[in-house]
């Protein structure tokens, strides 16, 4: 029923259609319904104490949760298309992982597109990891994760870490990453219809953050990069989503590279569900398969 309501979502809004998106379409208006979305279930959860923070100029928020180990941290890259995202559009969902994994989960506002595309996101990703190097947190004891948008963006700042010598986190989590905004997988036209994502949305989003660039740049679309010596990585892609083949393919690409990764396709499920716990029994054993790869990553030597 939760998956029928949420893929069937322009009923509830009285359409009878799916909306086809295009570059008519208003982005500040589909940054405003994910905040009216999300401010019913964006309570910061109990035994999670909410901090906010001005980092590098950057909107931040820390969700701490009791007894935490303070020396690790879960840095957390939003997604939301590259266009929209916030820290109160996300603050039910990352309070929710704060709790789950028991360790302190920072969340920032990186620069959104079309005003600001690429590299806009991935630069102020960097100067956050850079500023927490630089606080005092040793790399082994961050963990990088991101849904989506943020998921694929995740993956893109492993990339240029590799890439600038920067010391790689311990490891990292990508839920349906985005990882190739050329969208050339079959699953962007086979899973359109049952998955919530407006028509032609994923299209559209990536013309506004790619901008003038190729859309095949490693750093925009990191299932085309060189991903030897990654650190380990969790993917969790719902088969029943455009974004799933990428999801998909980057593991495969990774796994030949000699990367530990490990991926998990939730069948007949929707993007990002297992942010979705403990709604349903799936996104529940799907978020604690996420929080035991952190906990097991953080407690290896």
């Amino acid at each position: 029923m939760i998956n029928f309501l949420i893929r069937n979502n322009h009923l509830l809004r009285g359409k009878l259609k799916k909306e086809v998106f295009d570059f008519t379409t208003s982005i500040q208006g589909f940054r405003d319904r994910c905040e009216k979305g999300a401010a019913r279930f964006g309570k910061t959860t109990e035994g999670i104490s909410l901090t906010t923070q001005l980092i590098e100029g950057i909107k931040s928020e820390w969700h701490i949760p009791e007894n935490t180990d303070a020396d690790k941290i879960i840095l957390y890259v939003h997604g939301g298309g590259y266009v929209s995202g916030s820290c109160s559009d996300h603050r039910g969902v990352v309070s929710k992982f704060a709790k789950a994994t028991g360790y302190t989960t920072l969340i920032y506002e990186y620069r959104l597109a079309p005003e600001h595309p690429f590299p806009a996101a991935l630069d102020d990703s960097l100067n956050i990891y850079q500023w927490l190097l630089e606080s005092g947190y040793i790399a082994e004891k961050i963990i990088i994760a991101g849904e989506s948008a943020g998921g694929g963006l995740c993956l893109a700042i492993l990339l240029t870490l590799k890439e600038r010598n920067i010391a790689l986190p311990r490891a990292a989590v990508a839920i349906s990453p985005w990882t190739d905004l050329s969208c050339s997988s079959d699953s962007y036209k086979t899973k359109n219809k049952v998955s919530p994502a407006p028509l032609n949305s994923w299209n559209v989003f990536s013309k506004y953050y790619a901008g003038e660039n190729n859309k095949e740049n490693p750093l925009i679309s990191p299932l085309f990069g060189d991903l030897k010596g990654l650190p380990p990585i969790f993917i969790n892609s719902a088969i029943d989503d455009e974004l799933y083949e990428d999801g998909e393919k980057f593991y495969m690409k990774a796994k030949q590279a000699g990367v530990d990764i490990r991926f998990r396709a939730g069948k007949a499920m929707l993007h990002c569900y297992p942010l979705l716990s403990p709604m349903f029994k799936e996104a529940t054993v799907a978020m604690e398969e996420i929080c035991e790869f952190i906990k097991v990553q953080f407690t290896n030597k």
